[in-house]
């Protein structure tokens, strides 16, 4: 396919972009305390400016640090001696042909309390010990769980005393009029730091419930005085800030994030906040303050899968935001409107919808999308399937000193080893077992280095449990990181042979130089609990197989992990009547809030939920349930036991590696390793992430 419009040139303002292709804002968190770049930093954006990307828009840069900060390690334009690292960081992109632009931000209510007053400390610590950050690390998970938990974190800050924000939670207090200002020349001074270093433009972050939008949403923004109350009151706050740019840096290419729709009444609260009709007056009003370019985008931390999508979302599902937007500005319109691929970018550019393509999980996904493309190798693109495992582990990591990691990209933060890999496998044979991701992950790492990997399915397809998380309703894409990683392991030298099982025997007619066993799991049935060997007693396996097909029946589903949320699922389309039984005192304990809020939204109706129950025992009619009171960690039985009917009951309680084939083998072979559920039962990214690390260092 011809990607004219995707490879075209554009300008924004000044800056003439070489194609349609940008990077969208994310936080990974590989910046330092002080918000200066480093190198894994530096590392991270030049390997997807080396891929081809037209336009790369930084994470999100701190300009205030006192309450403004969203992160421990986040990128800052807050002080002038982060003059200097931008300036190499620019370079480095510009050596590619790309440019850079800085997106300047404030996180308002939607920053957590623990960082609200600690960021200035923490750096005037560093200054004094150059071993403080360590320090920090490990103290922040334990003490700052504590403080939040007993609500001792200062409050975020928002136009007006209001809501916690969802998700992040704490408390909120009212900016002062003076804060207000100091915060406009903040923004301001971001940006001439930014022009001072050589970096080709700004976006102002007026997106997803940060502080310039809180100035926008009625919702957030109830303040009487100049910047409050009238729709052209609420504009105030950006439009100072562009003015204040525009009179400091004159002809600086300026683009605003802007959402053009809250979606309150996508989780059942219309008319809060504003809306679609409201959002596109604001883009009318922002484009005639003389901006270079609007990025379209939507939602907030309230409404958070409505703007960073679950799997089961459609793709392109809200590109109606960025089309209206461009039918009434003659600027250009970037948006990101979950695009997966270069065919569905190019039709959206030819449609006329956007006029740049943001792709911002795509770019984590796979750094070379833009150069694939454009050479003609799109079918080796690594698609972003919309797991969250970028933001989940972001997250997770920012208080011990970590960054994020994708679940299909396991060499995210470590584009230089991964760029020197030594190719020293001189044509040796690495037997795999299972073609799995974790399987087929190592096949793409080994033959990279220059193994000859050989890997053996049982099955007639390749897969293994992603096949069984694709069975639910809208959860095809999960299936595209097993044709992806399949097409990147042929790439470099493997050999898939399927319908194959891996006997001891079959191994060793390889004379392997290693062997490499990713067998995966299976689902377990408890035999301490009464009753679980019955014929009306089911593994989430039989049921998402088809093996075991059960239609308009009545359910109880034990366990209400991310397995058993999606077998529900699967078991609601079908017609049956679902209980979920879960013994946490939450549905889904453990599990990234977003996949809950999206199972729990579509299984509305069709479910009914029973936490604080432990199963006892199963009989031919159904369940008896002990009701249990939780203290702390631990529960104790409360009350009696309680009969639930059910024509049957399946079970969602964890699965079991599979390997009893790498213990028949243990002793036979020098390089023997055991990676993905086969070791130890996980998610895609920890079985990527072990076998890359099996393939790149233990070969």
């Amino acid at each position: 396919m011809e990607y004219k419009m995707l490879f075209s040139p554009i300008k924004i303002g000044s800056c003439e972009i070489k194609n349609r292709i940008v990077m969208s804002p994310m936080l990974m968190g590989f910046a330092q305390l002080d918000g200066c770049v480093t190198e894994k930093l530096m590392d991270y954006y030049e390997e997807r400016a080396k891929g081809g990307t037209g336009l790369i828009i930084t994470e999100i840069t701190r300009v205030n640090d006192k309450h403004g900060a969203a992160a421990f390690a986040q990128l800052g334009v807050s002080h002038d001696y982060q003059i200097e690292g931008l300036k190499q960081f620019a370079e480095r992109i510009h050596k590619h042909g790309a440019k850079l632009f800085v997106q300047l931000h404030h996180p308002g209510r939607q920053n957590v309390g623990l960082a609200v007053g600690t960021v200035p400390l923490c750096i005037a610590c560093m200054r004094v010990c150059k071993s403080f950050p360590k320090l920090l690390f490990k103290v922040a998970p334990t003490a700052g769980k504590v403080l939040i938990e007993k609500n001792l974190t200062k409050a975020s800050v928002a136009p007006s005393a209001c809501e916690p924000s969802y998700f992040a939670g704490g408390r909120v207090r009212a900016l002062r009029h003076s804060e207000i200002k100091q915060l406009i020349r903040q923004f301001v001074d971001g940006a001439v730091r930014c022009k001072k270093a050589g970096v080709d433009g700004v976006e102002l972050h007026g997106t997803h419930g940060y502080l310039i939008q809180q100035f926008l949403s009625p919702n957030t923004n109830r303040r009487t005085d100049e910047y409050g109350g009238s729709f052209e009151n609420r504009l105030r706050f950006v439009k100072e800030i562009i003015d204040g740019i525009r009179a400091e840096c004159g002809d600086y290419p300026i683009i605003v994030r802007l959402s053009l729709d809250e979606f309150y009444d996508k989780i059942g609260k219309p008319g809060v906040g504003y809306d679609f009709r409201e959002g596109l007056k604001y883009a009318k009003a922002i484009a005639s303050f003389g901006v270079d370019a609007i990025d379209v985008s939507s939602a907030a931390y309230d409404t958070f899968n409505y703007w960073l999508e679950p799997t089961s979302f459609d793709l392109g599902w809200r590109k109606y935001l960025a089309a209206a937007v461009k039918k009434e500005v003659k600027i250009p319109v970037l948006a990101a409107n979950l695009i997966r691929t270069p065919e569905q970018a190019e039709q959206q550019l030819e449609e006329g919808t956007q006029d740049m393509v943001s792709l911002g999980r795509p770019h984590i996904a796979d750094p070379h999308f833009a150069q694939k493309t454009i050479e003609g190798r799109e079918n080796e693109i690594k698609r972003c399937i919309c797991c969250l495992n970028c933001i989940e582990s972001m997250q997770d990591n920012a208080y011990i000193g970590d960054h994020g990691y994708c679940a299909v990209n396991p060499t995210v933060g470590r584009e230089t080893e991964v760029a020197s890999l030594p190719k020293d496998g001189n044509g040796r044979t690495v037997v795999i077992v299972g073609a799995g991701v974790a399987g087929l992950t190592a096949a793409e790492f080994a033959g990279r280095r220059g193994f000859k990997p050989i890997v053996l399915e049982k099955e007639d397809k390749l897969g293994g449990q992603i096949n069984l998380a694709t069975a639910p309703p809208k959860k095809e894409k999960l299936a595209w990181c097993i044709e992806d990683m399949a097409v990147n392991a042929k790439k470099y030298g493997a050999e898939i042979l399927t319908s194959v099982e891996a006997t001891e025997e079959k191994i060793a007619e390889y004379s392997p130089y290693a062997v490499i066993v990713a067998t995966g799991a299976h689902a377990v049935k408890p035999k301490s609990i009464a009753g679980s060997d019955g014929e009306n007693v089911y593994t989430t396996t039989q049921i998402l197989t088809g093996e075991v097909a059960l239609k308009d029946k009545r359910v109880v589903i034990v366990g209400s992990g991310m397995t058993g949320l999606e077998t529900a699922e699967y078991l609601a389309a079908q017609g049956n009547k679902l209980t979920m039984v879960e013994m946490a005192p939450e549905i889904a304990p453990g599990t990234w809030f977003q996949h809950v809020d999206d199972a729990m939204a579509r299984l509305s109706g069709h479910a009914e939920f029973l936490k604080n129950r432990k199963l006892a025992s199963i009989d031919a009619d159904g369940v008896n349930l002990q009701p249990v009171v939780w203290k702390g960690k631990k529960c104790k039985d409360k009350g009696e036991a309680e009969h639930l009917s059910a024509d049957a009951v399946v079970l969602s309680l964890g699965a079991k590696s599979e390997n009893a084939l790498a213990k028949s083998l243990e002793g036979k072979y020098e390089k023997l390793f055991v990676i993905g559920d086969a070791a130890h039962v996980g998610r895609i990214a920890a079985a990527t992430a072990a076998a890359y690390d099996v393939a790149a260092h233990k070969l």
